[in-house]
């Protein structure tokens, strides 16, 4: 644990642009003891002035064990560290990496159904477990729901496509609240109890569910779900906001 929680220094290996607002950072990380699907880090970038600025940030990779570490950082207007990682952070560039944190809101390859529901750059641990059921080929029945508010800010879309196709027992459902995709049915709306209801796991299923976003997108998920007949104590949400 004590190692878990020093300071690494990470090197930027590649970096993609996922939608015109996201990038992928893949991170080589000397030592790195793996993590588990749902777990994130802590961020440090250091000026040359010595001023300093930390984030955390969701792990986005599969568990493997000696990384890469992948990050997939959402642009926010005025943010200080996001900004620089999307715009600025180029391979061969370094900053601090402290981690992995957190060990409640992570997926085990437990036999249990699983339901994803992600809000925006929310789906980022998320991907992590899907990753991980893929790299371990289970066969625990998944679904997704992710809502965004265009096709164009969708997260990995073509991988979660090919993972459809390719991963038996995953679906995915996107619920778009601003713009959908030419052809399809309905108008743009928010997530609501129809979409979960429809697009989610019974409750009789007894799903393990994980739910992340912003905190007004989580909570109004979670209060759906117990309504629906989800067992609140089956429901593991992970928020956030503030600086960026």
């Amino acid at each position: 644990m004590p190692g878990r929680l020093s300071w690494r220094v990470a090197t930027v290996a590649r970096a993609g642009w996922e939608t015109p607002s996201a990038r992928t950072l893949v991170l080589d990380v000397p030592d790195w003891p793996g993590h588990l699907p749902g777990q994130h880090v802590d961020l440090r970038l250091t000026a040359a002035d010595g001023y300093s600025a930390q984030r955390s940030y969701s792990i986005a990779s599969s568990w493997r064990e000696g990384g890469p570490v992948e990050l997939t950082v959402q642009r926010v207007a005025d943010g200080e560290v996001s900004s620089y990682l999307t715009d600025v952070m180029e391979p061969g560039q370094r900053f601090e990496l402290r981690g992995p944190i957190g060990g409640w809101f992570v997926w085990r390859n437990t036999p249990a159904p699983v339901l994803l529901v992600a809000g925006g750059s929310g789906l980022v641990p998320l991907m992590a477990i899907i990753r991980a059921r893929g790299d371990v080929r289970g066969r625990q029945p998944f679904r997704l729901v992710y809502s965004v508010r265009t096709p164009r800010d969708a997260l990995f879309g073509a991988e979660l496509a090919r993972r459809v196709r390719d991963d038996p027992g995953l679906d995915v459902y996107h619920a778009y609240t601003r713009e959908a995709p030419e052809g399809r049915p309905g108008p743009p709306a928010r997530l609501g109890v129809a979409s979960l209801n429809t697009h989610g796991w019974p409750p009789d299923f007894a799903p393990d569910i994980f739910v992340c976003g912003p905190t007004g997108f989580v909570e109004a998920a979670a209060d759906i779900l117990v309504a629906l007949g989800h067992d609140p104590k089956k429901i593991k949400t992970e928020r956030f906001g503030g600086t960026a």
